[in-house]
C-alpha cells in the first residue's frame, strides 16, 4: 500500500481521542494505576477551557486481528478467559495475570482492547491526514509483551499501533519513552526491526522495574543500531534529564529520518510519584512535548502521536503533566500561574494530598540533592554510549 493514503487535506490541528469506556481498565480500588487520573485530566482542560467538545473523538475497540499484531492468540484467549471468571489466578500466572501486579478483573479483554482501539484510532487520524497530531492519553501500556502482561499491561497498544501503521500505511516509525520505567515491551517487540527505532529514557533498572534497559542494548541483526536506551540516575533532576532527552532525541531523529513520531508520556518521573526516584518537576513535562513537536514538523510533516503511560501521583502530577501535552499540540499558550479555581475547589476535599494551585510547581520542592554533580556527569556518559554509533558514522 502506499504510504498515507487519503492524507490529501488535513481537518484538524489535532484530536484528543477519548471516551468513559476507557475508564473501565480497572484492576481495584487500592491499584496504584488509576484511570481516574484521565477524568481528572479531561476536567483539568475543560475547566482551562482547552478542550472543546469537537476535538474529542470516541475510540474504537480494537479487533481481535489487530491485537493479534501484537499478541499471541492463546495469550489474547487466556485474557478473555480470565475476564469471564473461567481461569483461577494460578492458572494465569504464567501469562502474568492473576499476579499483585496485574490482577484480574472482569471485562479485562474489552476494557483493554478499548485502550488499543484508542490508540489505532489515533494513529489513522495522523496517517490518514485527517489531523496532525492526536493524543490518547489512555494508552502507553509499554510493558505487555507477545505472551504476557507485565508491570500494569495486558496488551500493549503501542507495540499493535506500531506494527499496524508499518502494515497500513508502510510507515516507518519511531517511538520515544519518557516514563521512569524502560519501554520493554516495545523494544523487545522491535528489537531485530529496522524500520522501528526505540529510545527509552528511564530510571536505570539497578533501583526499578523492570531492570532492563541497559545502554548496550542496541538492537540485534538488521535492527542493530534502532534501540537506544538511556538509564539515567536516581534523583535525577529536571536539567539532566532534558538535556539528555533533547540531545539524544534531535541526533536520533535525524539519523533514523521517521514518517511518523509516537510519544510515550508516563509522567511518573516526577519528585511526587510514589512508584520512582527521579526528581522531576511540571517544567520537564512541559519541554517534553514542546520539542517533540517541534521535531514531528521538522522531520515528519507533523505526524505525531502521543500515549499515556505511568504516573501513580493521580492527583498533584499526572492532570498538570497531561493538559501541557494537549495544550502544546493545539498550538495554546502553555497555561502559567494558577490552576482553575472550579477544579480545585471540585477535587480537593476528595484528594487524599493537597494539591498544587500553580501549574509549574513550588520552588525548594525539595532539599538540594547533594549528588548533583556526580550524577549529572554519570547521566552525560550514559547518552555518549548510546550515541556512540551515530556519532561514530558521523565523523
Amino acid at each position: 500500500m502506499a504510504k498515507y493514503a487519503g492524507h490529501e487535506t488535513v481537518e484538524k490541528n489535532a484530536v484528543f481521542i477519548y471516551s468513559d469506556n476507557q475508564l473501565g481498565y480497572k484492576f481495584s480500588d487500592t491499584h496504584p494505576f488509576n484511570q481516574k487520573r484521565l477524568t481528572l485530566t479531561v476536567d483539568l482542560l475543560n475547566a482551562l477551557g482547552a478542550l472543546n467538545k469537537a476535538d474529542i473523538v470516541e475510540p474504537r475497540i480494537a479487533t481481535d486481528e489487530e491485537i493479534l499484531l501484537g499478541h499471541d492468540p492463546k495469550y489474547m484467549d487466556i485474557v478473555k478467559k480470565a475476564g469471564r471468571g473461567e481461569i483461577t489466578n494460578e492458572q494465569g500466572e504464567q501469562y502474568g495475570i492473576g499476579t499483585e501486579d496485574t490482577p484480574i478483573f472482569p471485562f479485562m479483554h474489552e476494557a483493554s482492547a478499548h485502550i488499543v482501539g484508542g490508540t489505532l484510532t489515533a494513529c489513522d487520524y495522523v496517517m490518514q491526514g485527517k489531523a496532525k497530531h492526536a493524543a490518547n492519553l489512555g494508552g502507553g501500556l509499554h510493558h505487555g509483551f507477545k505472551s504476557r502482561a507485565s508491570g500494569f499491561c495486558i496488551y500493549n497498544d503501542s507495540t499493535v499501533a506500531i506494527k499496524y501503521m508499518q502494515q497500513k500505511y508502510n510507515a516507518r516509525v519511531l517511538y520515544i519513552d519518557t516514563d521512569a520505567h524502560h519501554g520493554d515491551g516495545v523494544q523487545w517487540s522491535f528489537y531485530d526491526d529496522p524500520d522501528v527505532c526505540t529510545i527509552s529514557i528511564h530510571e536505570t533498572g539497578r533501583y526499578l522495574f523492570p531492570g532492563t534497559g541497559n545502554v548496550t542494548e542496541r538492537g540485534t541483526g538488521e535492527g542493530h543500531g534502532t534501540s537506544f536506551n538511556l538509564p539515567i540516575d536516581a534523583f535525577t533532576e529536571d536539567d539532566s534529564f532534558l538535556d539528555i532527552y533533547e540531545t539524544a532525541f534531535r541526533e536520533i531523529v535525524a539519523h533514523f529520518k521517521p514518517d511518523v513520531i509516537l510519544t510515550q508520556n508516563g509522567a511518573d518521573a516526577h519528585y511526587f510519584d510514589p512508584l520512582t526516584h527521579l526528581y522531576g518537576s511540571m517544567k520537564m513535562y512541559k519541554e517534553i512535548p514542546r520539542i517533540a513537536h517541534e521535531l514531528a514538523h521538522e522531520y515528519c510533516d507533523g505526524r505525531w502521536v502521543a500515549v499515556g503511560g505511568g504516573g501513580y501521583d493521580i492527583w498533584r502530577v499526572v492532570p498538570r503533566a497531561w493538559s501541557l501535552i494537549w495544550t502544546e499540540m493545539t498550538d495554546q499558550k502553555a497555561p502559567d500561574g494558577p490552576l482553575p479555581s472550579a477544579w480545585l475547589e471540585k477535587w480537593q476535599p476528595e484528594s487524599p494530598v493537597t494539591l498544587i494551585p500553580t501549574w509549574m510547581d513550588p520552588i525548594n520542592m525539595y532539599n538540594e540533592v547533594p549528588r548533583k554533580v556526580e550524577i549529572t556527569e554519570k547521566n552525560h556518559q550514559i547518552l555518549e554510549k548510546a550515541l556512540y554509533m551515530i556519532r561514530s558514522i558521523q565523523s
